[in-house]
């Protein structure tokens, strides 16, 4: 039994290496199909690629992107909300401990996201905001796309339900909502034992709204 299974998986790396080879094959022989003008063209590609990134890591570094940082009120959130396309936003207290895990993991995450900003903000002294978002468990973790609120991690308990979560595991609960550009595989988390999270449906624009809830263009939206 033991040795017909041993042939089965033999045959099975077999048979991927073999698929891995033809495609590397089939990629040599189209370069090798290439003239210069061809070759000329996917360079050329390739550099507007790089130019068109550092561009865009310069605006973002301009932003605030790249570090983790405090917004000192509600006028500075909004402010935010309509400069960056994506946000991770901590609603904190200074009186609850495990705020002070999320920052250690949004701090690494901000400096490997810029693409994304990274900010808290006190709970306390954004009451407008708690409100209307209705935060009601510290930390909450807010996730916004394009001014809309798309998603909440509220508490740890989409990390696994423990204060030792690693920031992989934050970095894939945060990439569901779609605010962080994420290589890694949604469907199979870092730890094996958490579950892919339900995500809310939401439609908070928080573009649209003063901080004295009026609109300001006469839209309206649903909490």
């Amino acid at each position: 039994m033991a040795s017909n299974a041993g042939t089965a998986m033999e045959q099975q790396l077999l048979a991927a290496a073999s698929m891995v080879e033809e495609q590397v094959d089939a990629q040599i022989e189209k370069l090798d199909k290439m003239d210069e003008d061809d070759l000329e063209a996917v360079r050329r590609r390739r550099l507007e690629a790089l130019k068109k990134g550092q561009k865009d890591k310069k605006e973002w570094l301009a932003l605030g992107h790249g570090e983790y940082s405090e917004l000192k009120d509600e006028l500075e959130f909004f402010a935010m909300c309509k400069k960056s396309t994506k946000i991770v936003c901590q609603f904190y207290r200074d009186s609850t401990f495990r705020c002070k895990i999320v920052d250690k993991h949004l701090d690494a995450l901000a400096r490997s996201h810029p693409e994304t900003r990274f900010c808290k903000i006190n709970a306390d002294k954004s009451m407008f905001l708690v409100k209307r978002l209705k935060v009601k468990v510290i930390p909450t973790i807010v996730l916004i796309r394009d001014g809309q609120c798309v998603d909440f991690v509220i508490g740890f308990g989409d990390l696994g339900g423990t204060d030792e979560f690693t920031t992989e595991m934050m970095e894939w609960r945060i990439a569901h909502a779609g605010v962080i550009n994420y290589s890694g595989d949604l469907a199979n988390p870092p730890d094996p034992t958490v579950t892919k999270p339900t995500r809310p449906t939401l439609g908070v624009d928080l573009r649209k709204k003063t901080i004295r809830g009026q609109d300001d263009d006469n839209s309206s939206d649903d909490d």
